[in-house]
């Protein structure tokens, strides 16, 4: 609602020596697990979901191609270590006690925690540095202003960005701000967002959130099982137009802000009508259980749609769009409060798709004309679009077929 190939799974077994974390003594299970950082596509796509996030977009500070990719390297290894558990160089004590450490510590004693990092190219990319202009993929556009959008310039765009979701929120901060220090006079962050408690789900195995409204989220959402939709909808292909961006994807980052004070003095019917689902069991209005494929033709006993045709779930429907469906993995966010005392909250969206000319920009184009939620209840104040690479092999460094 609103709007496999991702590494082996295994139990961080590391304790205490090189760097390595042990974890809390009332840390759960699900703490210890770890992602691995290499193979076909890069994790943090069809990984299951974790429950926080980090993401940050950044500007670059230069236009070498040297400088560039020497930051990717140091990137790559860097994420390499983080995703394992591991400190950063010397750690944060390991060094010299006269110069600045090389990881700044907040993740000490903690463990993996499911950590992923997945890196991103904006269109400034391919303008500043030189030699790539010829290699902006076309898919690769400058999203449009869609209508109802009322942006920040502080949360739009940007030319690099980084991902990072886990299931501890210190872990997730602490790769940022060290990636973040290894950029240090090549790129700076533009802008960032925190996000709590998924709201979506990416495999089977796990059940479906809710989002600050109350309601279900991502009932319909991709799931890693269905490999043969992931092919089709999510990963890149060399024919697509740019060799480099195979086993790749497109992200879509929308910073989607609820008018809260509104929506909390709707009353239920209304609620309901402008999703289309029960609050309670997130059921189609037109009956059934969650997962039941709604009926957009059953009529109610005044003659017309139990959906209505102006909800969220009758224009987000993929028999409303050309079939066309994408891979969700966006977090709830809270940042206070604003001046005029209103809850600043809502949905930080992030969806990967093959092509967001044909899956995101017609989707979106519908709800900001037609939809009740959209029109009524929400406003998106951040937009961004980033080309993510492939996966990166033994040896590589992210994005290098890229450079090559």
């Amino acid at each position: 609602m609103l709007g496999a190939g991702a590494g082996a799974v295994g139990v961080a077994a590391i304790a205490g020596a090189g760097g390595f974390a042990a974890g809390r003594e009332s840390a759960p299970k699900l703490d210890l697990k770890s992602f691995a950082f290499r193979g076909q596509h890069q994790s943090g796509i069809v990984t299951a979901q974790q429950d926080r996030l980090h993401f940050a977009a950044f500007d670059l500070t230069t236009t070498s191609r040297d400088a560039v990719i020497a930051l990717l390297r140091a990137w790559t290894e860097a994420a390499e270590r983080l995703m394992a558990g591991a400190e950063l160089g010397d750690g944060a004590v390991g060094g010299s006690y006269v110069a600045p450490p090389d990881d700044t510590g907040e993740a000490m004693g903690l463990p993996a925690s499911g950590l992923t990092i997945t890196f991103g190219f904006g269109p400034g990319l391919f303008s500043k540095v030189e030699g790539l202009a010829s290699k902006r993929p076309e898919q690769l556009i400058d999203l449009p202003h869609f209508g109802g959008d009322i942006l920040d310039p502080t949360f739009v765009g940007g030319d690099l960005c980084v991902q990072a979701c886990a299931d501890d929120p210190q872990v997730a901060v602490h790769a940022i701000r060290n990636l973040s220090r290894l950029a240090f006079g090549t790129a700076a962050i533009r802008w960032a967002q925190l996000g709590f408690g998924r709201t979506s789900s990416t495999t089977t195995a796990q059940t479906t959130p809710r989002n600050l409204m109350g309601f279900k989220d991502g009932t319909r959402n991709l799931r890693a099982e269905q490999t043969a939709d992931i092919e089709r909808f999510v990963w890149a292909d060399a024919a697509d137009g740019q060799a480099w961006m195979a086993a790749g994807s497109y992200l879509v980052a929308r910073r989607i802000r609820i008018r809260a004070e509104v929506w909390d003095r709707t009353s239920l019917k209304g609620q309901e009508d402008s999703i289309g689902r029960t609050k309670g069991s997130g059921a189609p209005l037109s009956g059934g259980s969650e997962f039941t494929e709604p009926d957009f033709d059953l009529k109610g006993s005044a003659g017309t749609p139990l959906i209505p045709v102006d909800s969220h779930v009758a224009l987000a429907h993929p028999d409303a769009n050309d079939g066309q469906r994408m891979l969700r993995r966006g977090y709830n966010f809270t940042d206070g409060a604003d001046s005029l005392g209103r809850l600043d909250a809502g949905l930080f969206f992030l969806a990967y798709v093959r092509d967001p000319r044909t899956q995101f920009v017609p989707v979106q184009n519908q709800l900001s004309k037609s939809d009740a939620l959209t029109l009524e209840y929400l406003q998106t104040t951040g937009s961004a679009l980033f080309a993510v690479p492939g996966g990166i092999g033994q040896g590589e460094y992210v994005g290098q077929a890229l450079f090559g």
